[in-house]
């Protein structure tokens, strides 16, 4: 490739057919190009979704009232996961994206990240609370993953009544993960932080976070989730925001209500992303309260969801 300069550069790329057209993708750099004016015979579409999250663990420290992950013990086999990553990663899958609880807590979990960083070309990508990032773990951690997001719902005391930890301690987690990759910050926007969105869009720019995701709480056994008032706050905010970060949203139905753009243009959501839990229940999304279980392929798994939807 060459560029503006005529310098060449060396860029390499996954591809992914779909009938979008030809996506292009470089994990290193986060480059996505879309050809899609190349037209795409329907056989020759990539068969996995363009990205998995999964829940390596439901453990986590934390105990944070509006958290949906399951209470229930649960953590899946480090080998297992490597094996379903270089299933999807030849059927087309760009990213894989680790969760749980908290995956920092899960064994051996630098070694995951590099095992499939080293088998297979997609991106490698974790959302953490930070407060188990140590300058050991970033280093372990060190081209073996490619994206990062920290979990920050609100600022200053309101993050410490919440979550229960020093906001001075997620502060340093952003300082170490700015020195090991690109990362975003999280935020679920519920009563208690929807007042605090510029502060939030303020820290993530501070931080030099390259995002911040708007998470509208989500109905659990113990919290309704966002009140219809305070998804209006979030939407009135969100559509005149104006700062240094980008914004995004999760898809929880509020996101139809503002200017979005989609990734992939006419993507179906099951194209777009699918969710393993911690039991290996393979979900539409995180939120989703049924699934099929895992078994000897996931891209069995992944055509047995989409055939059952």
């Amino acid at each position: 490739m060459t560029g503006s300069g005529g310098i060449m550069l060396s860029v390499t790329c996954k591809i992914r057919l779909s009938a979008a057209g030809v996506h292009l993708f470089d994990r290193v750099s986060g480059m996505n190009v879309l050809l899609d004016e190349v037209p795409v015979p329907a056989e020759q579409f990539s068969r996995a979704p363009r990205y998995l999250s999964v829940a390596l663990t439901n453990a986590c420290e934390l105990h944070c009232t509006y958290c949906y992950a399951p209470k229930h013990a649960a953590a899946l086999d480090r080998e297992r996961v490597v094996a379903w990553a270089v299933e999807l990663d030849a059927a087309g899958c760009l990213g894989v994206g680790f969760g749980g609880g908290e995956p920092t807590a899960y064994r051996r979990f630098a070694q995951l990240c590099s095992d499939i960083a080293q088998s297979t070309s997609m991106a490698v990508t974790f959302t953490t609370h930070g407060h188990r990032l140590t300058p050991e773990l970033v280093e372990s951690l060190r081209g073996a993953v490619h994206f990062v997001r920290l979990s920050v719902d609100g600022v200053g005391a309101t993050y410490e009544r919440l979550r229960g930890r020093p906001f001075a301690a997620v502060v340093q987690a952003a300082a170490l993960l700015g020195s090991l990759a690109p990362f975003g910050i999280n935020a679920v926007i519920n009563a208690d932080t929807v007042g605090e969105l510029d502060d939030l869009a303020e820290f993530a720019d501070q931080v030099g976070a390259s995002e911040l995701l708007l998470l509208p709480e989500q109905p659990t056994a113990a919290t309704p989730g966002i009140s219809d008032a305070d998804a209006q706050r979030l939407v009135e905010w969100a559509a005149t925001a104006k700062n240094g970060v980008r914004l995004a949203i999760s898809r929880t139905g509020l996101e139809a209500a503002l200017p979005t753009a989609a990734a992939v243009p006419g993507e179906r959501p099951l194209d777009a992303h699918m969710h393993v839990d911690a039991t290996g229940v393979l979900r539409p999304h995180a939120y989703a309260p049924t699934g099929l279980s895992v078994g000897s392929s996931i891209m069995e798994a992944v055509q047995a969801l989409r055939e059952a939807r």
